[in-house]
């Protein structure tokens, strides 16, 4: 948590602002307290932003209830209409994944295991809600005690939306499926090719087409093969396969998480058969 800055407001809807916990394009994230001690987020819009953006911030709001709160961060109350749009959200006590790698490195064994299995099931959830993320990364998963969440939905669409889901090309550079940089419709299979190359930066503490220059990024994306360092057996074939060019021959999350779990769970007993010895 950083301090609060001149201007930041001290009370926000009946809540008392402690710090800042990170700032995006869009908004400013609050850590706050409740009247009862209870710590919450508080995502706050910008000043003086659009109304386009205004109506993406009202958006996510209404995206992440639509989430099983198991999968995300559960909001518990949002203001859309005044001078400054907010959206209250349970607070994850847990760094993001970004974070996390580049204090500590990359991750190994059955953790990584568990973070793969944890971070699929978030996304079928979501797109059992009819959701697409559309930026899954690093930074967009946090690290609680009882697992992956999954955050920030604000350039999320739903599946059953009548327009394109990418009528401009939105997203992060190195976590985008080839499909996005055509301007094509953004399925789950988009997110899915999102979860791979963020697992591959779990493990490798770089994603799986490098995060240097926009156009090299996007050439590297669209005519390469990826960086799979050190993922292997079951998880480096699930994110190769999720790395396909061609949406259609992507597995889908539920894919994922059924070829997943007996290597999450033979590693989780073989650990705590070590500890017991």
């Amino acid at each position: 948590m950083e301090p609060l800055r001149p201007g930041d407001p001290a009370w926000l809807g009946g809540l008392r602002i402690l710090g800042r916990l990170g700032t995006g394009g869009q908004a400013v994230v609050y850590l706050a307290e409740t009247g009862g001690g209870e710590p919450v987020a508080v995502k706050v819009m910008h000043r003086g932003d659009d109304e386009r953006a205004r109506a993406r911030f009202v958006r996510e709001a209404a995206t992440a209830r639509r989430v099983a709160s198991s999968c995300t961060a559960a909001v518990l109350a949002a203001e859309v209409e005044g001078e400054r749009p907010f959206i209250v959200c349970e607070y994850v006590a847990g760094p993001s994944l970004r974070d996390l790698i580049r204090r500590q490195g990359p991750r190994r064994g059955g953790e990584l295991d568990r973070l793969a299995l944890g971070a699929a099931t978030a996304l079928a959830a979501i797109h059992h809600a009819g959701i697409v993320h559309r930026d899954f990364k690093p930074a967009n998963v946090l690290l609680g005690p009882d697992g992956p969440r999954v955050i920030d939905f604000g350039i999320a669409r739903a599946l059953d939306t009548s327009t394109s889901a990418t009528s401009q090309v939105i997203g992060t550079p190195s976590y985008m499926a080839p499909e996005q940089f055509f301007g094509e419709r953004a399925g789950p299979a988009a997110d899915m090719f999102a979860w791979a190359t963020t697992m591959a930066y779990a493990a490798n503490g770089s994603p799986a087409f490098g995060d240097d220059t926009i156009p090299a990024v996007m050439q590297r994306i669209l005519n390469e093969d990826p960086e799979l360092g050190r993922l292997s057996g079951r998880l480096r074939t699930l994110t190769a396969a999720c790395l396909a060019k061609d949406p259609a021959l992507r597995p889908d999350a539920g894919q994922v998480m059924r070829d997943l779990p007996s290597a999450a769970c033979r590693l989780t007993a073989r650990a705590r058969a070590g500890k017991s010895r």
